[in-house]
């Protein structure tokens, strides 16, 4: 009986201690390098939808931008040989919206603002043009043959068909010029008179254009934001996040007649900070360039620092590649002590400015 007990105890089978120790040892291993290639495929995933979601954002902010430089202009009586508003010098401004709080706006189809070279530095683009497209007329000329009375029982003119209350009027003669407000276009059904709330630079042979709405819109960079500035309004609107930096450049003709874009500048300096009239014609396109960022911070350093041919050293990606050109424009994000650890996408392209271009048998 003692002999079959032995015998059945040294027939059982099962797992020692050794043994379920090595197994747990190996299952931890195999959970630990499941793990670190999940970690690696998740943070690939991150990068991944975060490199789209930067090219997402890049590229609506490039629309946005040159869909609206486009319209620069637009409503401006480009087309006038005899006097032509372009000429104005100096530029007039008018208060567009009858609101005293808002600031006036130019004629200019579009100003870029440098924004300097200091860390986080970014340019800003105001754009001016008609909302409406200068009602009826579309910016056409009219002369005026009687200026007597203009606020009161109205300025003569070929024909006030086109014009509404309200509608912001240039008035020019060579180049002297000024900008106002139609206060009444429609004088008892009269299609010869109209009135302005001033009747500066009113004079008989001189044109009137009324330009419907004319408005200015301003593109910048606020807290990782493109925004929108509306002059009517007194706060900017954000339109699309992680856009980090706009760069932009004036491309310039050698004459204000000739429409061959030959140099390509900042909006800085004596000459281009603030241009004469003669050098503002001058301005045919822009080239601007986005900057969008992946929102994902890695762990280590992920962007180096950028030169472009021109030696132009940005703390950030280059805003295109200035191989035989002028030298592009900076960009600088280290205002961000963690800038490197995070990955940029840039947008650029060249807008051509239309209503500048059309009017070139005009200066």
């Amino acid at each position: 009986m003692l002999f079959n007990n032995k015998k059945m105890y040294m027939s059982q089978a099962g797992f020692s201690l050794v043994e379920i120790m090595v197994g747990l040892v190996i299952g931890l291993l195999a959970t630990l390098s499941i793990m670190q290639v999940f970690s690696a495929f998740e943070g690939q995933k991150r990068t991944t939808m975060g490199s789209a979601d930067a090219q997402t954002n890049g590229s609506i902010a490039l629309f946005n931008i040159q869909r609206e430089v486009q319209m620069a202009g637009f409503g401006l009586p480009v087309f006038d040989t005899l006097n032509s508003p372009l000429k104005c010098n100096p530029a007039p401004t008018v208060d567009h919206d009858g609101n005293g709080t808002t600031p006036d706006i130019g004629m200019f189809p579009l100003t870029i603002t440098d924004g300097g070279n200091a860390a986080g530095a970014s340019d800003s683009i105001a754009i001016r043009y008609s909302l409406d497209g200068a009602t009826a007329k579309g910016g056409i000329t009219v002369k005026i043959n009687n200026a007597l009375n203009s606020t009161t029982s109205g300025l003569g003119v070929d024909n006030n068909l086109g014009c509404n209350n309200g509608d912001v009027v240039i008035v020019s003669a060579g180049s002297v010029c000024a900008m106002t407000r139609v206060n009444d276009a429609n004088l008892a059904a009269d299609t010869t008179h109209i009135t302005l709330v001033s009747a500066a630079g009113a004079s008989n042979g001189a044109s009137l254009a009324c330009m419907g709405r004319w408005s200015q819109f301003t593109y910048s960079i606020a807290n990782s934001q493109l925004q929108r500035a509306d002059a009517s309004s007194a706060a900017a609107t954000p339109i699309v996040s992680d856009i980090v930096n706009i760069q932009a450049q004036y491309g310039v003709s050698v004459a204000a007649n000739s429409n061959l874009v030959t140099n390509w500048v900042d909006a800085s300096g004596g000459t281009w900070g603030a241009p004469t009239v003669a050098d503002r014609n001058r301005i045919k396109a822009i080239r601007i360039a986005v900057v969008s960022r992946n929102g994902l911070l890695e762990r280590t350093d992920v962007t180096n620092t950028c030169t472009t041919a021109k030696g132009i050293v940005n703390n950030g990606p280059c805003a295109w590649d200035d191989t035989g050109l002028d030298a592009a424009p900076k960009i600088d994000l280290s205002n961000d002590a963690d800038w490197q650890r995070y990955r940029y996408r840039v947008y650029e392209t060249i807008i051509p400015l239309r209503n500048m271009i059309w009017s070139k048998n005009t200066l």
